[in-house]
């Protein structure tokens, strides 16, 4: 019947079926979503159960015992009418449906735009019209878009500071160890172990397991490695110990991140990400320059991270993404970096032990503050 049906592109299919069963509703429900069309049912099967499965497949004429030649025309009539109602019915809801949907998707992308730069909601509103306009697409396309460029740059964030953090607790290990600003450290790494478990749970509430499952899985499994690490008494041994499974933590973030970017396929996104890279490089040249005062047998070579931080200021500076407010920032990270690497020629001092400390924790409030600028960027929403 269904193929016959797709060859010959009828404007009725009548079927005489003395005991209807799920062979005639399958194919009734494939041709309906392949090519429908008006189907009428001629069938000796009295059961009221019956009935009620061949209608809700799609099947709008029933005659039960009666069919006769003189009956057939008006049979035949009634059921291409039903159908056709049927069909205008089910495309009015589809519509409303999508009126609704799109409606509920505006409302969120205004939601966006008004946090993003504190404007009004009928401004908000322009913005996504305009952009409607100019991309001939319809608003509700544009308000997923922004929608999904607000998710990704979101996700892309959380993850890269999980590769700051990584770094961060190795850090103020090495710093509690040096005996700098002690108390402080213990204080900075209880919050950083609190913020990777609110972040690794966060992704997995927003993130598709589908797709990224993976990715989180090994996240995961390397901070409880890393979170065991912690546990040990603080001395050289556990320093090291502790930077080998940051490293794997920091690896596994990488891919997070990385996988994250290419997923929402948007150059602004790159901009957030190296933003948020930097976070993690002003920590990792701290831990590294510690420890190779406190583990002379350990071998750190902090040339490359310097240069890695250097081209990223140096692409940051040069981003399509900037205002006045942003090359402040990057002035401002520029200094604390200079301060970071007095620190990082004298980590067995105190005095560059101290530096190293406190320019880290600058340039990481300042990278913060930059990736949530960016993050929120108009330019990088709108695309």
């Amino acid at each position: 019947m269904v193929r016959e049906s797709l060859l010959h592109a009828p404007d009725v299919i009548v079927v005489w079926e003395p005991h209807p069963g799920e062979e005639l509703f399958d194919a009734v429900r494939l041709l309906d979503s392949a090519a429908p069309r008006p189907v009428l049912v001629f069938t000796s099967d009295v059961r009221a159960e019956t009935m009620d499965a061949g209608l809700a497949v799609g099947i709008e004429g029933w005659v039960v015992n009666g069919y006769a030649a003189p009956r057939l025309r008006s049979l035949i009539q009634y059921t291409i009418a039903r159908f056709r109602h049927v069909r205008q019915m089910r495309e009015e809801l589809a519509d409303l449906r999508r009126r609704y949907n799109e409606r509920k998707l505006i409302d969120r992308a205004k939601g966006i735009l008004m946090n993003a730069r504190q404007v009004s909601e009928d401004e908000a509103f322009r913005l996504l019209r305009s952009a409607s306009m100019h991309a001939k697409q319809r608003i509700g396309q544009v308000s997923q878009q922004v929608i999904d460029a607000a998710q990704y740059a979101e996700a892309i964030n959380r993850a890269g500071r999980l590769r700051m953090l990584s770094q961060r607790i190795v850090k103020l290990h090495a710093l509690q160890l040096a005996g700098i600003e002690a108390a402080g450290s213990r204080a900075l790494l209880a919050d950083s172990r609190q913020q990777i478990d609110q972040i690794v749970a966060g992704l997995e509430r927003t993130l598709s397991r589908p797709t990224f499952g993976d990715l989180l899985d090994a996240a995961a499994m390397s901070w409880s490695a890393m979170r065991t690490a912690l546990e040990l008494p603080a001395q050289d041994g556990s320093l090291a110990q502790l930077d080998r499974q940051a490293e794997q933590l920091l690896a596994q973030a990488e891919r997070l991140t990385s996988a994250l970017a290419m997923a929402g396929a948007g150059p602004s996104l790159q901009v957030i990400n190296v933003a948020g890279r930097q976070r993690m490089l002003a920590q990792r040249l701290a831990k590294q320059a510690l420890m190779g005062a406190l583990l002379p047998e350990v071998s750190v070579v902090p040339d490359d991270t310097v240069a890695a931080f250097e081209q990223g200021l140096a692409y940051l500076r040069n981003a399509p993404l900037s205002s006045v407010a942003i090359r402040e920032s990057l002035a401002a990270a520029d200094a604390a970096w200079q301060e970071m690497l007095r620190g990082a020629r004298s980590p067995a001092s105190a005095e560059g032990r101290l530096a190293l400390a406190r320019a880290s924790e600058e340039l990481l409030s300042l990278f913060d503050q930059l990736t949530d600028t960016y993050e929120h960027s108009m330019q990088m929403l709108m695309g």
